[in-house]
């Protein structure tokens, strides 16, 4: 029996050679080179680039069909993912609360109506809702208007207690709470528009007619809630922009200093409000003012009593549309408000601790090594956070099999779309190459995972995680070349 397998052993070897040689050596040599032209272009990429002198890349390539890996430069060392972070929020958030998920916010009374009054208290409660813009509060006024009601023999009081008390994530730069990209988060909220920056205003700065004018700033919504100390000129056009806005910490007290040249484009500052639920009322008190809406009592933040009655209920834009505003202008603020919000749908508790419990057991089930990962927050902001570049193309793997995958998809930037709310922020970045991926940016870091196909019309899944450069917005460059080798790739 032994010689008889030895014999179809040589049998089969033979056939093979046969078969090999059969094919001209020109064309067997020609697909040798090509299997090593991507790979060896990647490693010379990355051995070869100055910038990276000192950096880590972490790089991870798979068949988008097969999930096979095909490239790897420390695929399962654990690095910073900025807000590559947030294509696991999206993915966690999709599978415990749903894509048609969305947040809510009511209108309550402890009292009861008599004629044109409400006699009692009125209640403006909130349940993590990030999409409310002042659109919506002159909505809430309508709504007790039509109610025929004019006055309010009560106080009027902001509920947040849907979510706890801790208003930053446990590792958020202090310079950062001032601008939107580290707000406060809170239950009861506010956004300035429909790019959904919520517990922020926007400072649009023009400058003056002449040299030593003070610039013209204007704040949006218009409110009063945030005081502006102008300390800042408009120079001559010859001296560039050298312009610093910032916020005291513990108020709203946002000054500027500097100088904006003379007929420069208008500048735009998103500030981060010091309190945003005394903000959301602030902006409600606003709108019912407008109203011709009045009340005897005073404003104050408070619980509403379990047996208020409901008034009005609004409901936000479900959880496929508020990814878009989340991944495409990777807004940070969204991603700790659906960490919240999963430990409060779960655990019933509104707190990043439950929440990023919820988070890790739902990346488990989905397949991805939570041993290896650490997770601190929901945006990526932290400088905690540490991620393979392994797992990370391993979730992009699995979640196309997610009935919920095309909200996925759509929520990520496409390289070279100029529409904002399509290229996000790849609008103008790899105009050249279709992709879809989500980037990643804080000091030191720069990431960039997703989609892409080949010019020959391979589909891949990638992630890019360099980290301890010394320029990130430079090292853009790099990540862009790296896609465009993937994508020449045969």
């Amino acid at each position: 029996m032994t010689l008889k397998r030895n014999v179809s052993r040589v049998w089969m070897l033979l056939l093979i050679f046969c078969l090999a040689a059969s094919v001209p050596e020109e064309m067997r040599v020609h697909a040798i080179e090509e299997r090593g032209t991507m790979k060896q272009r990647l490693d010379n990429e990355l051995e070869t680039e100055p910038m990276l002198n000192g950096a880590l890349v972490g790089m991870s390539m798979r068949d988008a069909k097969s999930g096979e890996l095909l490239y790897e430069n420390l695929g399962d060392t654990r690095l910073r993912p900025a807000s590559n972070m947030k294509l696991l929020t999206a993915a966690a958030a999709l599978e415990v609360l749903g894509e048609d998920y969305t947040f809510s916010t009511e209108i309550k009374t402890d009292g009861a109506k008599k004629g044109a009054k409400l006699e009692g208290n009125l209640y403006l409660i909130g349940k993590g809702d990030p999409t409310l813009t002042p659109k919506d509060f002159t909505r809430f006024a309508e709504q007790l208007q039509g109610l025929g009601v004019t006055h309010i023999k009560g106080d009027l009081i902001g509920d947040d207690t849907w979510y706890d008390n801790v208003r930053l994530s446990p590792d958020l730069i202090w310079s950062d709470e001032s601008f939107h990209y580290g707000a406060q988060i809170s239950a009861l909220t506010a956004s300035p528009d429909e790019d959904y920056d919520a517990g922020s205003v926007t400072l649009q700065i023009t400058a003056g007619a002449e040299p030593g004018e003070k610039p013209i700033i204007t704040v949006s919504p218009n409110t009063n809630y945030v005081t502006i100390h102008n300390r800042a000129e408009t120079s001559s056009k010859k001296v560039e922009e050298d312009l610093t806005v910032e916020r005291e910490h513990g108020s709203n007290e946002i000054t500027l200093t500097g100088t904006v040249p003379a007929g420069a484009e208008t500048v735009k500052e998103f500030m981060a409000v010091w309190d945003p639920t005394s903000y959301a009322m602030t902006l409600f008190q606003d709108a019912l003012q407008a109203k011709g809406i009045t009340w005897s009592g005073e404003v104050m933040i408070g619980k509403a009593p379990n047996e208020s009655s409901l008034l009005y209920q609004h409901s936000s834009i479900p959880l496929k549309e508020l990814l878009v505003p989340f991944m495409k202008l990777s807004n940070n603020v969204h991603g700790e408000v659906l960490i919240k919000e999963m430990g409060k749908h779960v655990q019933k508790e509104g707190s990043w601790e439950k929440g990023l419990e919820v988070m890790q057991e739902e990346l488990e089930k989905l397949g991805l090594n939570r041993s290896t990962l650490l997770i601190r927050d929901g945006s990526g902001i932290s400088h905690v956070n540490l991620i393979p570049a392994n797992e990370l193309s391993k979730l992009l793997f699995i979640v196309q099999d997610k009935p919920w995958f095309p909200a996925f998809k759509n929520a990520l930037p496409v390289a070279g779309e100029t529409d904002k709310m399509v290229g996000g922020t790849l609008r103008n970045r790899l105009g050249d190459v279709q992709v879809e991926a989500k980037t990643g940016t804080i000091f030191g870091v720069t990431t960039l995972s997703g989609y892409l196909q080949t010019l020959s019309g391979e589909n891949y899944i990638f992630s890019i995680m360099i980290n301890n450069v010394l320029d990130e917005e430079a090292a853009k460059d790099v990540e862009d070349r790296l896609v465009r080798i993937i994508a020449e790739r045969p």
